[in-house]
């Protein structure tokens, strides 16, 4: 197997579990050591120190191999003179922050966000934020390579932090701040906050963060680290999760529901009155935390946020950039528009990644939340949902995911994509963007759906996903019937889910 085959986007990942050592896709801990080695070269150009000058910090999440790939790495980065802060359990956003506090070169996460519990990734960091696909590839080319990666054996000093506290005190003085209230030291007392960490890393929210400010927390729910996630799936973009969650702010009362992936770099939320805050509501409402107190700026999004966002940032005063789905290309994105002079306060993808630019461009669950929370404290419990009523939601929508089934998958999904343009060019009551940058999205008037359709290309697997959404109760029943008459004529693409929706 080549060691390029666990590179997903800007992070590592593959079968890391008990049982799952035959998958050609198994984290071993040859293979953990090995991109160890691989991340210590990286380092050592990058910052023209030698091993023993290089230390890094290392964290995990709940999944149940966390500690196998820990040994793993502590053994290779000690191994070869590197100091190492063993932070232990921590959130993905805390191991980009402890770089910064403990001042080390580099950290490790290990972590596969939201994916099922067999499986298990690295992710890393150095100062300047997390690293780009290309610096995953030349790592992971070094690891299977090189055996020692041209280091010399030596031994380095591995001191146990605790760095979750501290991460945890800078958001508790956060709130503080941003309250500012009378009552300084307990700002949300008098305010029912509940937490769903789906046994994830996010239970140190409620304990840590918000019971010590005064906010009651009992309704909360899954706070425990438990890798085998048996309540539910911790991810807020996840159906079950958000009733799960929905349901516990409900019948606690409570003025707030959080809920947060495995690693707390994502994170949704739910309003007094059960209303889910995901997708486009927490688009909608983190640009308003962005552009507050400013005179306006540019939000970048994913590009399958609803029509009514741009109408809702422009109402703020702003200005709305779509762009390519994946955290880090709408961060870049952010990052290029800051750099040529143009203020871009928020990078957010409908997952629930939100990078704010204040926040050194890191997509961080947490930091989003506490935002929110700041809002609803200073404004009112019901600050919420007046400012989302103003957000025009789609009456219908639907989500659909097409196979390639045949080899040269990007090829022929770039073929498919061109045919598309053709076929709906010149149909009447259609109409293609002048803003597409990922796929091609097409808007139907109202005698044909009331609404738009995208189609777009995975970056790594063989798959097309389809989004659609209508203005009118039935359009999108109608717009994917035109739709089928062009899918149908695609012999490699799978529309089985389309044709069982039409049924």
């Amino acid at each position: 197997m080549s060691y390029s085959s666990l590179k997903s986007g800007t992070d590592i990942r593959g079968f890391a579990a008990d049982g799952f050592e035959k998958e050609p896709l198994f984290l071993s801990d040859e293979k953990v050591e090995k991109i160890a080695l691989g991340f210590i070269k990286f380092l050592c150009k990058k910052t023209g120190k030698n091993p023993d000058e290089i230390s890094v910090c290392v964290g995990h999440d709940s999944r149940v191999s966390a500690r196998r790939i820990k040994s793993a790495l502590l053994r290779a980065f000690s191994g070869k003179g590197v100091s190492v802060f063993d932070c232990s359990l921590a959130s993905t956003p805390a191991m980009f922050m402890a770089v910064l506090d403990l001042k080390c070169d580099g950290s490790v996460q290990i972590t596969a966000s939201h994916h099922p519990w067999e499986r298990n990734g690295l992710k890393f960091f150095t100062p300047d934020g997390g690293l780009e696909s290309g610096d995953i590839s030349e790592i992971l080319t070094d690891a299977e390579n090189e055996s020692n990666c041209g280091l010399a054996l030596n031994e380095g000093k591995i001191t146990s932090v605790d760095y979750m506290s501290t991460y945890a005190e800078n958001l508790r003085k956060m709130i503080k701040s941003g309250v500012n209230s009378k009552n300084y030291d307990k700002p949300l007392d008098g305010y029912k906050i509940i937490v769903d960490a789906g046994n994830g890393v996010g239970g140190f929210y409620a304990e840590k963060v918000l019971a010590p400010l005064g906010a009651d927390i009992t309704g909360s729910q899954f706070l425990e680290p438990d890798g085998m996630f048996p309540n539910h799936i911790p991810n807020p973009e996840n159906a079950e999760a958000m009733k799960s969650v929905t349901k516990a702010t409900v019948d606690s009362k409570a003025d707030l529901g959080v809920i947060f992936d495995t690693d707390v770099d994502r994170a949704g939320c739910v309003d007094k009155n059960g209303e889910e805050i995901n997708r486009n509501n927490l688009v909608a409402l983190a640009s308003v935390l962005a552009l507050e107190g400013t005179q306006g700026g540019v939000i970048v999004t994913d590009s399958v946020t609803s029509d009514g966002i741009p109408e809702f940032i422009k109402s703020l005063g702003g200005e709305h950039y779509r762009y390519k789905r994946g955290y880090r290309n709408v961060i870049n994105k952010q990052i290029e528009l800051n750099n040529q002079g143009k203020f871009c306060p928020l990078a957010i993808e409908t997952s629930g990644h939100a990078a704010f630019k204040e926040n050194y461009y890191l997509d961080d669950g947490a930091y989003l939340m506490t935002k929110i929370i700041i809002y609803m404290a200073k404004n009112g419990a019901d600050s919420i949902k007046t400012v989302l009523s103003n957000l025009n939601q789609p009456k219908e929508a639907k989500e659909l995911r097409f196979n390639i089934t045949c080899e040269d998958f990007k090829a022929y999904g770039n073929e498919v994509l061109d045919k598309l343009v053709d076929y709906f060019g010149n149909k009447q009551g259609w109409k293609i963007a002048d803003d597409n940058r990922d796929g091609i999205r097409i808007s139907a008037d109202k005698e044909n759906g009331d609404g738009w359709i995208l189609l777009r290309l995975s970056v790594h697997d063989p798959v097309m996903p389809f989004n659609a959404e209508s203005n009118s109760d039935g359009g999108v029943q109608t717009m994917l019937k035109e739709f089928y008459s062009f899918a149908k004529e695609q012999k490699n693409l799978d529309i089985a889910p389309l044709e069982k929706f039409l049924k």
